[in-house]
């Protein structure tokens, strides 16, 4: 079977695919055959080096894919289930602990670039009915801490307004999350194009971020006093215009650090505008269980920007990395190998 695999020093110009002895199932496992993966920067970070693993490790963690055979004592699966990863392994419920977030899929374990792997029943959801692997795979990361931002933290309701910046892959799907509650969205991009399609996508108003530095003020001041939600992408570049853009006791979520690791803040603009100001990363299996039922409820559909095949990995993230992909980046694992 064909495998990505790390050898560090990583660089994303040494990554390379390579032949690996297919695993044979044995008690308590099951093996999935992956058949589409979605990127995250995340991703990115682990294949170039910026966050250093193992020698021989398989990297990234979103996959969709079929069950093809089943260990004994494993009951919650079968043969030709339709399933897809989960992005913290041993987090199954409850609150964030060091032990429960210790394993990353494609990180500190192997993750889903590879054809075949053995994983516990635990570390599988269902695929939604009706959704391609190409669209699952967009799932376990992006989609996950979308929702978690606005539900499981933020409360949404319908009539409440959110704020998205960009239009990478969690982004996107955040807007539709919201729409499909009933809420009105507002979006920040630097791209007259990207606006468009983000107005298309239901974005009520759309704030070119280049052209008005003081973004946060001016939604702000549209909205009366500032939007319900904010989900903040960029960190040191963003949170404190999402703060400003977000009314008194409002709810900002953190969930990437895109624009830099040490952000400044005016503390006495914070504690009087009294918000919950919450940083997460990704979710538990019960919270993608949830999302998994509310996207086929709604009818969420991901946003796909490029489809790549398993031989043109390395394209993918530097297209990942280029900051040009609308919704997500996928790689379909069963388009023909020309390597």
């Amino acid at each position: 079977m064909k495998a990505a695999v790390i050898h560090p020093p990583a660089r994303l110009d040494s990554f390379a695919i390579e032949d690996r002895e297919e695993p044979v199932v044995f008690a308590g496992l099951v093996k999935v055959r992956w058949h589409a993966l979605s990127l995250n920067f995340h991703d990115y970070a682990v294949v170039s080096g910026m966050m250093p693993v193992n020698e021989g490790r398989i990297p990234v963690s979103d996959g969709a894919g079929e069950i093809v055979a089943v260990g004994s004592d494993v009951t919650e699966w079968a043969v030709g289930d339709k399933v897809m990863s989960l992005f913290f392994p041993d987090w199954v419920d409850g609150d964030p602990t060091t032990v429960a977030m210790g394993a990353i899929n494609g990180d500190s374990v192997d993750g889903c670039a590879v054809e075949y792997g053995l994983y516990r029943p635990e570390v599988l959801t269902r695929i939604p009915d009706g959704y391609s692997y190409q669209e699952a795979a967009t799932f376990p990361c992006a989609a996950l801490t979308a929702w978690r931002a606005l539900v499981e933290v933020g409360g949404i309701q319908a009539g409440e307004t959110v704020l998205v910046e960009g239009s990478g892959g969690a982004s996107v799907f955040a807007l539709q999350f919201a729409i499909a509650l009933g809420a009105t969205v507002i979006a920040t991009s630097s791209s007259a194009e990207k606006a468009g399609r983000l107005r298309a996508l239901g974005a009520s108003h759309v704030v070119n971020y280049r052209d008005d530095e003081h973004w946060g003020a001016t939604i702000c001041g549209m909205t009366g006093g500032g939007v319900d939600h904010v989900m903040d992408v960029g960190g040191a570049s963003t949170l404190s215009q999402a703060i400003t853009a977000t009314r008194v006791g409002g709810s900002v979520v953190m969930i990437g650090m895109l624009g830099g690791y040490r952000a400044e803040l005016n503390l006495i603009d914070v504690m009087l505008r009294q918000q919950k100001i919450s940083p997460i990363a990704v979710g538990n299996r019960a919270m993608q269980l949830r999302m998994v039922d509310a996207i086929g409820r709604l009818g969420i559909r991901p946003v796909i920007d490029a489809v790549f095949p398993f031989s043109r990995i390395t394209q993918a993230m530097q297209h990942q990395l280029s900051g040009q992909h609308f919704g997500k980046i996928v790689i379909d694992m069963t388009l023909e190998m020309d390597v």
